[in-house]
C-alpha cells in the first residue's frame, strides 16, 4: 500500500509491510515468551526486536488476555514509565507503540516518552479519539465486530468521527480474538482484503492466539508454526504491519512476500 505515517515528523513508509514485535511489561500476559520484567530483560527484548527485523516495538502494560487481573490506571503507568524509559535509552530513535485503551495513560506515553503511535484495543471512545487528536499521533482503531460487513460500517463511521476531529494518520486492526468466535476469526480472516476497500494501512495481530491453538488442540507454546502461516496469508490479503511474538519469523515471511509480490495479483 503507498501510505505513509508521520511520526513526529518522521515519515515511516508502509510500501512494503513492517513487523511490529511485542513487549509486554506485564506479569500475566498470555503468551509467557512476550513477559518482560526487569530493566536487563526489557533492554534485551527491545534490542531483540530490532535485530529479527522489527521496525516498531509495541510496549503494553496491561494484559487484555480473558481473565487476566485488573491493572489500575495508576499501576498501568508505572509499568509502562518503567519500561519506556528503557527502551528510549537503549534505542533511542526507535519507533514506539504503546499499547493502551486510557487516554491519560496514552497522553502519558506521548508526553514524557515521545510514543509514536497509540495502539487501542478497546475499540475507541470520543475521549480517545480527542486525546490522540491533541497528541497528533498516530492511532491504531480496533475492530471488536464479528463479521468484515458489521466491521466495515463501524469503522466508516469511527473513522469519520476521527477525520473530523482531524486525526490524519489511523491504521485499522480488525481484532483477531476480540468479540468473535474462532469460526468467525477465520471468516474474518478470509476476507481480509475487502477492508482495503477504507485505503488505510491493516494491521494484523493473531501471534499465538487461540485461533489457532485451539484449532490444533495445542498451547500457546506450539502455535508458531499456525501464526507463520496465518501472518503469510495476511500479507497476500494486503495487510501492511504484523504485530507479533516472533520477530524473526514474521520478518522472514514479509522478506518472501515482498520477493514474490510483483508476480502475485493484486487483491
Amino acid at each position: 500500500m503507498e501510505y505513509t505515517l508521520n511520526l513526529h515528523g518522521r515519515l515511516m513508509d508502509f510500501s512494503q509491510p513492517q513487523v511490529m514485535g511485542i513487549l509486554n511489561v506485564t506479569p500475566d500476559s498470555f503468551y509467557a515468551g512476550s513477559r518482560v520484567q526487569t530493566e536487563r530483560d526489557i533492554a534485551a527484548r527491545a534490542n531483540q526486536i530490532v535485530a529479527e527485523g522489527g521496525s516498531m516495538i509495541d510496549v503494553g502494560g496491561y494484559s487484555t488476555r480473558p481473565g487476566a487481573m485488573e491493572v489500575s490506571e495508576a499501576e498501568e503507568m508505572e509499568r509502562l514509565r518503567f519500561g519506556l524509559d528503557v527502551v528510549r535509552r537503549e534505542l533511542p530513535y526507535s519507533v514506539i507503540s504503546v499499547d493502551t485503551f486510557r487516554p491519560d495513560v496514552a497522553r502519558m506515553a506521548v508526553e514524557e516518552f515521545g510514543a509514536d503511535i497509540i495502539n487501542d484495543v478497546s475499540e475507541g471512545s470520543e475521549e480517545m479519539y480527542r486525546m490522540v487528536s491533541r497528541l497528533r499521533v498516530p492511532y491504531i482503531l480496533m475492530s471488536q465486530q464479528p463479521t468484515i460487513k458489521k466491521m466495515l460500517l463501524s469503522f466508516a463511521t469511527q473513522v469519520q468521527q476521527l477525520r473530523d476531529l482531524g486525526v490524519k494518520d489511523i491504521i485499522l486492526d480488525p481484532g483477531f480474538g476480540f468479540g468473535k468466535t474462532l469460526e468467525q476469526n477465520y471468516e474474518v480472516m478470509g476476507e481480509l482484503e475487502k477492508l482495503l476497500v477504507m485505503e488505510l494501512p491493516l494491521l494484523v495481530g493473531i501471534s499465538r492466539k487461540s485461533m489457532i491453538y485451539k484449532l490444533f488442540g495445542c498451547t500457546p507454546n506450539e502455535s508458531l508454526n499456525g501464526t507463520t502461516a496465518l501472518n503469510t496469508i495476511a500479507l497476500m490479503k494486503g495487510t501492511s504491519i504484523l504485530r507479533v511474538h516472533d520477530v524473526k519469523e514474521a520478518a522472514e515471511c514479509v522478506k518472501v512476500f515482498s520477493h514474490l509480490s510483483p508476480l502475485t495479483p493484486n487483491t
